[in-house]
């Protein structure tokens, strides 16, 4: 079909639109990653835009030669792996449960539920909560924080509603119990909303910077995220800041800042998940609709 010429202005408009937020979008990454890679007493003249001026790998080195980012990573990476793995376990056991008839006070749980998403007892009270259970300072409390998420509970309660009960009623002739049933039939048959729910919770927890900054003082159990944010505001007296100072002034000719530090430490911390979320936009956005509508 032939367009007019209206309709093909408002293409252009479009397009144009399009092209110029996606610009906005990804210029400031693209010139945080040409920074990290250019000469630092270079870039602090100026003008660095789309390309280094003066490349160098050097930045990099200085940040690799640093043992608390390892650090920071291990802990990223164990918090991503356990947390995940904790969530979707108890999340999908809660919804399970949620998901059958005839459970005594199925209303009020959910109203519960539904309104701790929308309301909280504040960030001093539990603070205090956490403070006295102990749990302050641990990696224990990176685990098991959210874990429990409502949002994805819906969306696992919602999927298993729509389970024929034909598959459970087999499963219960041949002797399974409760949880007979959930792990062996249930969880097999549900791996689509698994996987989904699973990136989603595991993006979220590897980009969580604020709840070990509240809740973490212990520079060994402070994740990567948290640890960037500390570098970046370069307000912290984090050994990290006053060593990465130290490198850069002992640096050949000063050629490294603490500006050409911080963004190679801001690509080091972001690259490996936005490598890895191309791949899974798909799941994603197959996720924000498994279990919420019915054919």
């Amino acid at each position: 079909m032939k367009l007019n010429f209206s309709d093909k202005v408002l293409q252009v408009i479009i397009y144009f639109v399009l092209i110029l937020l996606s610009f906005i979008t990804f210029y400031p990454f693209w010139n945080s990653l040409v920074m990290s890679f250019n000469v630092g007493s270079d870039t602090s003249l100026g003008g660095v835009t789309f390309w280094p001026r003066a490349f160098t790998l050097e930045n990099y080195q200085i940040v690799f030669k640093e043992k608390q980012i390892f650090t920071a990573y291990g802990v990223t990476i164990a918090r991503t792996l356990i947390g995940t793995f904790v969530s979707m376990f108890f999340t999908s056991l809660f919804a399970y449960a949620l998901s059958k008839k005839g459970i005594v006070f199925k209303k009020g749980y959910m109203i519960i539920c539904i309104v701790t998403m929308y309301f909280s007892g504040g960030l001093i009270p539990y603070f205090i909560l956490v403070y006295n259970l102990h749990l302050y300072n641990t990696f224990t409390f990176l685990i098991i924080h959210g874990m429990v998420n409502v949002y994805n509970m819906i969306i696992f309660r919602t999927f298993f509603a729509e389970l024929p009960d034909g598959l459970e009623e087999s499963a219960r002739i041949d002797g399974c119990s409760n949880f007979g049933v959930f792990f062996k039939i249930v969880l097999p048959i549900s791996g689509p909303v698994v996987a989904t729910l699973g990136l989603f919770t595991a993006v979220g927890l590897w980009n969580d910077w604020f709840t070990p900054a509240v809740f973490i003082s212990d520079q060994n159990l402070i994740p990567l995220q948290t640890l960037l944010v500390q570098i970046v505001n370069a307000g912290t007296t984090a050994s990290l800041i006053q060593n990465l100072n130290t490198y850069a002034q002992s640096a050949v000719q000063n050629s490294v800042t603490v500006k050409a530090l911080q963004m190679a430490t801001m690509m080091v911390a972001t690259l490996p998940i936005l490598f890895i979320y191309p791949f899974l936009q798909k799941y994603f956005v197959k996720g924000a609709l498994v279990g919420s509508l019915k054919e």
